[in-house]
Formats: structure tokens, sequence, C-alpha cells
């Protein structure tokens, strides 16, 4: 840890001290009264900007993860720390063009509303389509329809609930920080009823991941229930647009304009009749335009394609007086179904690791900190926040009641759906943005969603702590489908199966994508099949619908046959000799000069020996492993012995020229670890060359984690040519010995 912060301070100080020199020889330019920024300057103003903003924003998401919060909050945080009001405010006299402050924007260019420049605010406008785009593609419309009738019930009545405490608190607390009147479908009294209903369940997820109550019936409903928590948000944010639009269009003044709800209602229907028919529309659609994106070529395409018409479909909804997000949304959601899904998420994930923590900085840097220093600034936050959490517990808890679960079932439900994210602060971004928000309310609402955040999860932790039912009846919990599960003699072979389980898989049309790498987990898509495959030891196992059983079985039948014809193939006898003798010889003339570096990073001094006593093979590995194990980088002595003769089983380990190198993978808590030991004498080691060993090299690595393990193999047997073994067998101590292993050689 220390090594790892130390480079990234020499990192920023390296990158401070290369800025330095073009500020010393032009500081002496510049200077006088303000004006409108030239476009060149402009532009190098957003680039050392957004070089800014990523290095707080990933050190912000960094000591949130630490804390076991969300990153997006250290994110946020990160903003708000760096913005215009805070850091970010502060003249640097000695830097031309930001002696006003690092995000001060030119009164030529501001935006009345917005404290960051055009430009930034125009990357968040592209991040909240890319992300609003992946939060469509990611909504499992297939768990929602499952759990349908509870997460129906649950949704429906924390978003109804949500609004109309959001709405009904800007109507109790707007006058007193902007005086007028602020009727039910005023602008912005919509935002803060559009704000309130929006559930960020990416944190509630991975609590109930943690704890293993994904499955039970209530991580399922809160599951289910934020799937439609998503959609009416996007719906009601539709209306609400619609009658801002309107109102705009007409030039009628929201603060003073009677409720006509007739004109609404038209208003109301019209918003989700586009919305509804365009997503109806995309559903219907989606397999031709997967089949069409298909064409173009690889995945980079596909994914560049899918993502260029979730932008045009996203600028149609915004002319249409609807919001980009939503047209964004309707792309994603029309995609997730279809078997490109997890195709676009992965290509996309680098523009989505760049541009996403943008928008939550920059929508961090857009509360103005100052105005929380009025008491009733803070004062509506406060009670905005509190009542918005009541909102949910109470509109999805009592559903939840009426859907058979009990008090505590209810409870766990509301906690779940409380944490506001990153819909509520795109919303804030559009209502201010559109000018319905004011800054200040703005403030209140990152406010609101930052504490709806961090509040929830130490209480769902306690919630489900009981393992009790949360079930009036816990008889009623329904089955879940039984995995399919094979079962084969050792986990090599399992692995050998998966490969070309997977080869075959991807002849037969299938995308496959790895979830898990380090834990071997897939998901398979093809049309409208979905299939999950995990690999845990022997173990091969197929989450799927009944109605793949019979695909799986007929896949399993020809692997397994596939696999046989090669096994028998690899039954005739193998002399080594041909195929590795040819370039035995080669070893000789190459030569790593940091060979004996690399070494030296897990060859320890205690690790080597002079004078090994032992007379037999087996004598040697397990003298060797003796001082492995010394040093605790084994942890069972037994199993790690066991994968070392197994591999001699095999093939032994005896080289040419003395030197032999037995070696195994096990479990352990080193990822990789060596010991060296010599014995002029020679041991029999039934080497290649039928000559006697006289070096032993011993390595062992993890099998469960990543390592240098052949890299390794490669440095000992560079470094033991025959200059290197003269030197060895040369040494009288261990001292010495331990120097001609890692001595670094021209």
């Amino acid at each position: 840890m220390y090594r790892r912060n130390s480079s990234l301070v020499n990192v920023i100080m390296v990158v401070f001290a290369l800025s330095l020199m073009p500020v010393m020889a032009f500081a002496s330019s510049g200077g006088g009264v303000e004006t409108a920024p030239g476009l060149t300057e402009r532009m190098m103003h957003l680039v050392i900007q957004i070089g800014v903003i990523l290095f707080a924003a990933r050190l912000g998401n960094m000591a949130f993860e630490k804390m076991r919060m969300p990153g997006v909050l250290g994110e946020l945080c990160a903003g708000i720390v760096i913005g215009p009001s805070l850091l970010g405010g502060i003249g640097i006299s000695w830097l031309p063009g930001f002696k006003d402050g690092l995000f001060h924007v030119a009164q030529a260019i501001r935006v009345e509303g917005i404290t960051v420049s055009p430009e930034l605010y125009g990357f968040c406008a592209v991040a909240s389509v890319v992300l609003l785009f992946l939060v469509g593609i990611e909504t499992d419309i297939k768990l929602f329809t499952r759990y349908a009738v509870a997460g129906t019930l649950v949704g429906l009545g924390g978003v109804i609930v949500s609004f109309f405490v959001g709405d009904l608190i800007g109507g109790w607390l707007l006058p007193l920080i902007q005086p007028g009147d602020y009727p039910f479908m005023h602008p912005a009294r919509i935002f803060l009823g559009v704000m309130s209903t929006a559930t960020s369940v990416s944190i509630t997820a991975r609590i109930l991941s943690e704890r293993k109550k994904l499955e039970t019936p209530e991580g399922t409903t809160i599951l289910a229930g934020a799937v439609l928590d998503d959609v009416l948000g996007i719906v009601i944010l539709a209306i609400g647009m619609g009658v801002v639009g309107a109102e705009m269009a007409n030039g009628v003044d929201g603060a003073s304009a009677a409720v006509d709800w007739g004109n609404i209602g038209m208003i109301a229907l019209k918003s989700i009749g586009v919305w509804l028919g365009a997503t109806i529309f995309g559903v219907l659609v989606a397999r031709h335009i997967g089949a069409g994106l298909k064409t173009l070529g690889g995945h980079n395409e596909i994914a560049i394609m899918a993502l260029g018409l979730a932008m045009l479909v996203a600028g149609v909804f915004e002319e249409a007086h609807l919001a980009m997000i939503i047209g964004a949304y309707v792309m994603g959601l029309s995609l997730s179904r279809t078997d490109l899904n997890h195709v676009v998420r992965e290509a996309l994930q680098p523009i989505f690791t760049f541009l996403v923590p943008i928008f939550f900085t920059v929508m961090g840097m857009m509360v103005d900190v100052t105005k929380f220093l009025d008491s009733k600034i803070l004062l509506f936050g406060v009670i905005y926040t509190i009542l918005a959490i009541l909102a949910k517990l109470i509109g999805c808890g009592i559903p939840a009641l009426i859907s058979g679960f009990n008090i505590r079932g209810a409870v766990r439900i509301g906690l779940g759906m409380i944490p506001r994210g990153e819909v509520a602060l795109i919303v804030a971004g559009l209502g201010l943005a559109s000018g319905c928000l004011s800054s200040e309310i703005f403030g209140v609402a990152v406010f609101m969603t930052l504490f709806t955040t961090i509040i929830p999860p130490p209480f769902m932790v306690w919630a489900f702590r009981s393992p009790k039912s949360g079930l009036r009846d816990s008889s009623k919990v329904a089955a879940e489908s039984q995995p399919m599960i094979y079962k084969f003699p050792t986990r090599q072979m399992n692995q050998l199966m998966l490969a070309h389980l997977l080869d075959a898989l991807r002849r037969e049309g299938c995308f496959v994508h790895a979830l898990d790498h380090g834990n071997r987990i897939y998901q398979v898509r093809k049309d409208a099949m979905v299939m999950g495959i995990r690999k845990e030891g022997e173990v091969l196992s197929f989450e799927i619908d009944e109605s793949e059983v019979a695909f799986v079985q007929t896949a399993m039948r020809e692997v397994v046959a596939e696999v046989e014809s090669t096994l028998q193939a690899l039954r005739h006898p193998l002399d080594p000799r041909d195929v590795l003798d040819a370039h035995n010889n080669r070893r000789q003339n190459t030569r790593s000069s940091d060979a004996g570096e690399k070494i030296a990073r897990y060859l320890k001094p205690e690790m080597v020996k002079v004078g090994l006593k032992a007379d037999t093979k087996l004598g040697i590995i397990e003298e060797l492993l003796d001082l492995i194990v010394a040093t605790g980088c084994v942890g069972d002595r037994a199993t790690a012995l066991e994968a070392i003769m197994k591999r001699e089983r095999v093939m032994s380990t005896g080289l040419t020229d003395g030197v032999a190198s037995p070696h195994g993978r096990t479990t352990m808590p080193c990822v990789l670890a060596c010991a060296v030991g010599v014995k002029p004498e020679g041991v029999d080691f039934e080497s290649a060359d039928g000559k006697p060993s006289q070096i032993f090299t011993l390595v062992l690595s993890d099998e469960t984690s990543t390592s240098p393990y052949l890299e390794f193999m490669a440095c000992i047997s560079t470094v033991l040519d025959e200059k290197g073994r003269a030197a060895v067998l040369a040494a009288k101590t261990s001292g010495e010995l331990y120097k001609a292993i890692t001595a670094k050689r021209s």
C-alpha cells in the first residue's frame, strides 16, 4: 500500500513539474480586464479542467469505496470540493488564464444558472445520454415479469407517494426561499416530485449480494420494483417535460397560471403515448435492429453504432420537448432483450469509465456550498431528505404488506428502495439547465441524493441480519428452478470441458460474456435465450429456463464427444524429447539482463541452501519445500507436495546440464514462492540427458490467482546458463548462492 500511494504521489509531482515549465516560460503574458476567451484558450481550459476532474473523481471514488460506500458519492463530493464555490474559485495568480480560479467561467460565455463552462456541461449532456442508455440496456424486464405482482405494487406505491410528497414539499417550502405562487404543476414542484421517485438499486443490490439475499422474496421484489421505478420515473419526467415545454411554447408563467387539468391531461396522454409507443416499437423491432447491427462488423462496431442510435433517438426526443435521457433510456430498453446486451455494455465500458465520473463530479461542482449557509435552504434540504426517505419506506412498505410480506419483510423492501442516485442527479441537472430549478434547489436535490444513499445501507444490514422470513406465510416461497449440474473427476478436466463448451457455443453463433473472470461466471445469449454458466472446482453448473434444457444436454453431449476424441489422440505415446529437444540448445544463446532482478522478487535469502542432504528425488523436493513452508508461503504442506509430485508423475522436471526444476500449482497465501538448493554429488532426477542433477529450483504458485509462473520459470532457465551454473556450483555459503542466482549480468 505504501508503494502504491508513493507511486501516485510521484505521478502527481511529475505532472505538476511538467505543467510548470510552460507556465514559467510564459508567466509574464496575459493579464488585464476579463474578456471572452478565444476558442483555443477555451479548449485549453477544458483540457486542463478535465484532467483535474479525472484525478479528483478517481481519488474520491477510491476513498468512498475504501469506506464501503458507493464510489459515485465520492465523485460527487470531489466535485463539491473542487467546484467554483470552494477550491475551484480560488484564484491562481501564477497560472495564466486561471487568475480567477480553475473553474471560473468568464461572464461573456456563462449560461445563466450554470456555474460551469458550456464545454464542460456539454460533456455532462453526452455522459447523461450514455449513462441512461446503459441503464436502459441493463434493465431486466424478465426479472420484472417474473415478480410482476409484488414488484408492480411496490414500485407503483413508491413512485406515487414519493412524487406527491416531493411535489407537496415544494408547495410548502419553495416560497420560503423564493417568494411567489407555486401551483401543483409548477415546473419546480414537478422536478422535486420526479427526483423523489428515482431509485438507485446498485447499492442495495451490492448489500443483498454480499449477504446472499438477492434470491430471497424481498431481494427479488426490490429489484423488480426498481425496474418499474425507473420506468415510471421516466414516464412522469416525460409528462413534466411536456407540461413545461407547453407552458414555455405558449409563454405561460407556471408561477401564476391556473391549473388547466384538461390541458395537463392531454399533455400527459401525449407524453405517455410517445414514450410507450417508442418503447413498444423499439422492443418489437429490437431483433431486427440487432440483426442489422451484427452485419456491420465486430463487437466494437456493433457497440458504437448502437450508441449512435441512442444519440439520434435522444436528440429526437429533445426536439419533441421531452428529455434526451428519455430517448436514450428507450433505446437501451429496446436492446435489453437482445443477445447484443452484453456486447454493447462491455465494448462501451471504456467510454462509460471516462465520461460518467466527469458527469457526477461536474454535478457536484454545480452545487453552491455557500447557499447552505442560509438556514432556510439547509432546513429545506433536511426536511426534503427526511420526507423522501419516509415516502419510500411507507410507499413501498404498505404495498409489500398487501402482497403477503410481514412487517419485517416490508421494512426490508422499504429500506432497499430508499437510495437515490444517478437518475435523480440527471433529473436535477436537467431542471437546472432548463431554468426550472434555481441553484439553491439544485443544491437541495444533491443534498437529498447524497444522504438518501448514505443512510440506508447500515439499516439494511441490520434488517437482513435476522434469518427469519419476511413473508407472512413462509411456505409460499416459490421454488426456484434447480441448476443443471455436471461433475467431472478433476478441476483440470472441468476447465477443459468449459473451454470446449464455450468454443462450441461461439461457433453456434452465441455471444459469450465473462461476467466474473476470477470466479469463472459466464452468460451466454442468443436471440431470446439467456443462459448462465458457472465453474466451481470439479462442478460445471447451468442456470437456465426449462425450455433450454434440451439445448444444454445436446451441447454437452457434443462437447463430451469432442473432448473424448482429443483424449484418444493424446493416448498415443508422446516422447517429450521429440517435441522439446529441438530447441534445448537455444537456451544457452539468450539471456535477459534483468532475469536475476525478477527472481529476487520471489526468492528470499532464507529460501536457498548449499549442500542438500537428501539422496532421492522425493527427499530433495521435501527438503526444498520445507524451506518455503518455514517462510509461511505455504499453508498446507501435504497438498503442496502432492501438487509437485503430480507434476513429476506426468513428466520429470529433470532438465539437462545437471539442472532440475520441480514445480506445481496449489492453493497458498503467496502468489509465487521459490527455493533453490545445490548438491554437487548429484541425484538421479530422471533428467532429459540421463545425467544426475546438481542444481534444484523448486517453484510453487497459487492456482487461484494470477501469477508470473511461466515468466519466472523462464528467468530461472535463463540465469542457469553455462556461466550461471558454474557460479552456483562454486558457491560455498547460502549468501554466495543467493548472489549467484540473483546477480545482474550483462
